[in-house]
């Protein structure tokens, strides 16, 4: 199966945000003036590029987001601040995720994941050569799509979970850290009560089982392996949670950075 490396091909960018995110929570607020103003200045309008990209990224009529993670990969069920919001139907739920699993700038994402695996010769079963290339890469993207649907519309429809990532926002670098992480065992209902996120472990436990004792090779198809799998998936889908709870912050960071210094 997939090594941890090919799973976690975010783990680089990962370190990069969280480097980012905490020096931008730890840098000091400008010092107040010295003096009082004359009078009493009138309160300051809401960020204008804040809320612009609030509304490019919210599908207010479908209650996703059209964002993507680092501008390419999709992140259409992560919401910022998006406060009371009705609950997902369970077309919604197959229509988001199959918009997510089949979105073109996956094509060259699971190819880089099978050149990695074939460059480790990871599943020595698949071979090496075009052929070997080819059955790694539907091998990644049948993967990647079953536990998509598993995790994101399957089971939660039936369970009605909310297979939706909330971003927290606030608080301190490790409180946001901490409150992503949990949220791979607590998740919403779609009542909008906390509830333990079977969707997440049941849905990736039945997508390694599947994958392993399905097309994969022969070699591969023990349990100890689907177990292995299984906590890979995991703890892949924590850093991609950790992920999307400071892409908001850093993606509009840098947004402020493209905007062009008005002239005096």
């Amino acid at each position: 199966m997939k090594t941890f490396l090919s799973r976690c091909f975010l783990f680089p960018a990962l370190v990069n945000l969280f480097l980012l995110a905490s020096a931008a929570q730890q840098t000091p607020p400008s010092n107040p003036p010295t003096s009082p103003p004359a009078q009493a200045t009138p309160a300051q309008p809401a960020d204008p590029t804040k809320d612009a990209q609030d509304k490019k990224t919210f599908d207010a009529n479908q209650g996703t987001s059209k964002d993507r993670l680092f501008f390419a990969l999709p992140n259409f069920l992560t919401l910022e601040n998006a406060g009371q919001v009705p609950p997902l139907t369970a077309g919604q739920k197959f229509k988001v995720v199959a918009r997510g699993s089949f979105d073109y700038i996956l094509i060259p994402w699971y190819g880089a994941l099978a050149g990695i695996s074939q460059a480790e010769n990871s599943e020595p079963g698949y071979g090496q050569g075009a052929q070997g290339y080819g059955k790694r890469f539907g091998a990644a993207f049948a993967d990647g799509t079953i536990e998509n649907f598993l995790t994101g519309a399957i089971l939660p429809s039936v369970l009605h979970q909310d297979p939706r990532f909330f971003q927290e926002s606030d608080g301190t670098f490790l409180h946001r850290t901490g409150y992503a992480i949990s949220r791979i065992f607590i998740t919403r209902t779609d009542s909008g009560h906390q509830q333990f996120n079977f969707s997440e472990i049941f849905g990736s436990a039945a997508s390694a089982a599947i994958s392993t004792y399905s097309y994969h090779p022969s070699a591969d198809r023990t349990l100890s392996n689907t177990a292995s799998v299984w906590g890979t998936q995991v703890g892949y889908d924590t850093l991609t949670y950790v992920v999307k709870e400071f892409w908001p912050d850093i993606r509009r960071k840098l947004s402020k950075k493209k905007q062009p210094t008005p002239a005096n």
